[in-house]
């Protein structure tokens, strides 16, 4: 029987809550499960003992509050390598840091350049701001060659060009791009950019300094195996950006303006505590691990996953072969014959595995795959996942393409 007892990795086998389940998670892209046990413990603790307002009175529980958020967005600076801890924003997910970004520093005539991998969090606030003449150019990303996608992005820059938005790896087919030396490329021009980095932190690394990057979206229940309600945002010039939400921020009260000081002036509101002292206790163990291993283990189980599907009559990649250069640990499929919601809900049904269907939030993605009407399933790995949870998929897609060939004739 496959529980998550089969999910221990050596030494952190006490640092996971697991579950009597038989159920196979391979859902990670959309929000990592299971969570590291110190996760769960730092959200109850935070609840129980914590609860006061952070930065709100002057008592010892608010102290103590602020005191964790704090070394949260200490522990963050220190794993995306940001100058400062101030430059360090708590959002409620990576969509609000992207928001935050795109609505903030975009202004009328203005122009982004965007990859055709893009999430609807850069997509629509693109397309909302078009009604207050802002406009996007869409450059194509190829799989494999950075030399060819570098050239499609400087052949999309125009004159009123001001940001690149980039993913760092597309949520659907694992594709990376070559966010340095188009952060390099960028700024040749005088461009800002703006990494959305949703499917890599904890999995790739990523140095805010060594990338000189401008703006950097992180979600905090993905890669850094936090809870759910938590994003962060790298701001390295502020005073760039006007703040998509203003209000109370427990400074400067008299002023009616909204504070200049970071990181008051991108958190307004009551911060999601519970969330935050969870993702502390998420970064320390993807720290723990080390990004290096958590990488390695993921990959292996791309390639393996890979190879066994590749053998299946019937099953359609959108996912290239596997190379650690280019792939996240991802992969997109289908089997012929049934859309993409007909194979996850079987798998869901008869298997007890978790996967995604549908577009995954990435219509260019899919125009770009031809599977806007079938949509596509997406597997994800997490550290958390073992060779028998891969082997265990496979072979549920073996017979579920097998039955329906066999429909068929």
């Amino acid at each position: 029987m496959n529980t998550y007892l089969s999910l221990n990795r050596d030494r952190h086998r006490k640092a996971v809550v697991f579950t009597m389940s038989k159920l196979i998670y391979l859902d990670n892209a959309a929000t990592t499960f299971p969570k590291p046990r110190a996760v769960y413990g730092a959200v109850n603790s935070a609840i129980q003992n914590y609860g006061a307002n952070p930065g709100r009175s002057g008592h010892k529980m608010s102290l103590k509050a602020a005191e964790l958020v704090y070394n949260c967005r200490e522990t963050a600076a220190n794993f995306y390598n940001a100058p400062n801890v101030e430059n360090i924003i708590f959002t409620p997910n990576c969509t609000y840091a992207l928001n935050t970004v795109i609505m903030g520093f975009l202004k009328a005539g203005d122009n982004a350049v965007v990859s055709n991998l893009e999430h609807n969090s850069v997509l629509r606030p693109l397309e909302l701001l078009k009604s207050r003449g802002v406009s996007y150019t869409v450059a194509e990303v190829v799989h494999g060659d950075f030399d060819a996608t570098v050239d499609n992005f400087r052949n999309a820059i125009n004159h009123n060009t001001k940001l690149f938005v980039i993913t760092h790896a597309s949520n659907v087919t694992g594709t990376i791009l070559p966010v340095g030396r188009l952060t390099a490329l960028a700024h040749q021009y005088g461009i800002k950019v703006l990494i959305d980095t949703a499917q890599t932190p904890g999995v790739l690394p990523i140095d805010t300094q060594e990338l000189n990057i401008d703006f950097l979206a992180a979600p905090g229940h993905k890669g850094l195996m936090g809870p759910m309600g938590t994003g962060i945002l790298y701001i390295k010039e502020p005073e760039s950006l006007s703040p998509l939400v203003c209000g109370g921020t427990g400074s400067s009260s008299l002023d009616l303006k909204q504070p200049e000081a970071l990181p008051d002036r991108f958190e307004s509101g009551t911060c999601n505590l519970p969330g935050i002292c969870g993702l502390k206790k998420g970064i320390d163990f993807v720290n723990s691990v080390s990004i290096k291993k958590i990488q390695s283990h993921e990959y292996s189980l791309l390639v393996s996953l890979y190879d066994k599907l590749s053998r299946i009559n019937g099953v359609v990649l959108y996912t290239p072969k596997p190379s650690a250069e280019y792939n996240a640990p991802l992969i997109s499929f289908n089997v012929d014959g049934k859309s993409s919601e007909e194979t996850a809900d079987i798998l869901n049904r008869r298997y007890s595995i978790a996967v995604r269907a549908g577009l995954h939030c990435a219509p260019l993605t899919h125009k770009m795959l031809g599977t806007e009407e079938t949509g596509a399933v997406r597997a994800s790995m997490s550290y958390f996942n073992n060779s028998n949870d891969i082997a265990a998929l496979a072979n549920a897609i073996k017979n579920i393409s097998y039955f329906e060939n066999k429909k068929f004739k």
